[in-house]
């Protein structure tokens, strides 16, 4: 046997020993959010869920800050020995990115995808004035009076704001960007008939909707969405392949060996499939999702590689 296949050898077998006693000491969380947010509150179910099951301990770690990096880049540089984790967001590994200043880290390469943990479609809402009963309609809307309509968003380079950007490109419209700072003005104001259109999370306008003060033409998601199924995707009403999510996922650092991530992933997937946390998401308008490394990894580099021509071609930059 040559060198480097020997050297390879020993380093699976070695790995494999790790993962059959991993973890023998706590286990730190990294969560890039403030303590109390409901990514935050999901991040600790999972880590509870797993503490229990590998009967170790495993702990939260808030580090917060621009927008989600300061997390991220502590995960992206630690010792990849599984002791280390990051709870990680879209915005922070798919969009961030692309909004200009340079990030301590590579998102697609200096991180090892553990399991997609969940993810929350917006759901398109629009005043009532506006002429449309459906996606189909809202676009024959704009197109006949281009800038006319506007929309939304909680600020620039958000999700909201992208996902309307998305939605221009797809369409072939051009409804005006009008960022506000969060998503309680801009609901407001769309309530109010001073913008037209608003990609929301579904908390922030189920009230308004059933009230009737806001229409729901569909979801973002790629499919259907579990607290609102009556309501079409955009994908199937009239742009086929959109998609839209805030998601969340599971990550260790770039080389982090294989036995280990798939013991995390086995024990992260029976976590998700337990009510408690389905139910904690499903109050925020998310689904659980789980699934194997390489489908996270794929979902990722998919997710990053549309923010990226949705900013490039939109001309976005962050606030």
């Amino acid at each position: 046997m040559k060198l480097a296949g020997l050297v390879a050898a020993v380093l699976m077998c070695v790995s494999s020993a790790s993962a059959q006693t991993y973890p023998e000491k706590p286990v730190r969380v990294v969560v890039p959010f403030p303590a109390g947010g409901a990514a935050d509150i999901v991040a600790r179910q999972i880590a509870q869920g797993v503490s229990a099951n590998l009967r170790a301990q495993f702990i939260v770690d808030n580090r917060a800050g621009a927008g989600g990096a300061i997390g991220a880049d502590i995960v992206a540089r630690a010792v990849p020995d599984g002791y280390t984790l990051l709870f990680a967001s879209s915005s922070a590994l798919s969009i961030n990115p692309h909004l200009g200043g340079k990030l301590p880290y590579d998102a697609l390469r200096d991180f090892t995808a553990i399991v997609l943990v969940g993810y929350a479609p917006n759901v398109l809402v629009i005043h009532p004035s506006v002429p449309a009963k459906s996606v189909k309609d809202l676009i024959a809307v704009a197109r006949a009076k281009p800038g006319a309509l506007n929309f939304a968003s909680n600020g620039p380079g958000t999700l909201s704001h992208l996902t309307g950007e998305l939605f221009n490109l797809r369409a072939g419209v051009k409804m005006v960007h009008i960022p506000y700072k969060g998503a309680a003005p801009a609901v407001i104001d769309t309530m109010a008939g001073n913008v037209s259109v608003l990609f929301a999370a579904f908390p922030s306008v189920t009230g308004q909707v059933r009230a009737g003060k806001l229409r729901a033409l569909a979801v973002t998601s790629a499919k259907r969405a579990e607290i609102a199924p009556e309501l079409p995707t955009v994908a199937e009403a009239a742009l086929p392949g959109f998609e839209s999510t805030q998601w969340w996922g599971l990550y260790g650092p770039a080389g982090l060996p294989t036995p280990i991530v798939n013991r995390l992933n086995t024990e992260a997937n029976k976590v998700l499939k337990t009510n408690d946390v389905r139910k904690r998401l499903a109050a925020d308008g998310a689904e659980a999702a789980g699934g194997t490394p390489q489908q996270l990894a794929s979902y990722h580099k998919a997710d990053y590689e549309k923010w990226a021509k949705v900013v490039k071609a939109a001309d976005i930059k962050g606030e």
